[in-house]
């Protein structure tokens, strides 16, 4: 894998931070075209299901964002199509960083 500049390595810390807050399987975060970055780990409730990276798309869009400059997943496992999508719904060109828990790079989409 190749070297992480500082604001990657920024948003995938961003992202262990949140899952190793709420205990939570998988956090993420996202970096929108201003630098703002947004937070995030999966919402399970009854009446509402999202992924951590559905949760920071949504977050960014919320705030405001127009578009992505880079996303991150912190994951045992690896992203779904669905993730993909709502990442590229903002952000079409933007690097999808996978990182596993200990936030060792796996895998750059």
């Amino acid at each position: 894998m190749t070297e992480l500049n500082a604001e990657d390595s920024k948003i995938i810390t961003l992202a262990r931070s949140s899952r190793a807050r709420t205990g939570a399987a998988e956090g993420a975060a996202v970096r929108d075209e201003t630098g703002r970055t947004y937070a995030a780990t999966s919402v399970d409730l009854p009446s509402l299901k999202l992924s951590a990276l559905q949760v920071a798309v949504a977050m960014a869009v919320s705030s405001g964002a127009e578009d992505l400059e880079a996303a991150a997943l912190v994951t045992a496992g690896a992203p779904s199509d669905a993730d993909v999508a709502a990442v590229r719904d903002l952000g079409r060109k933007a690097p999808i960083l996978v990182a596993a828990p200990d936030g060792t790079l796996t895998a750059t989409l």
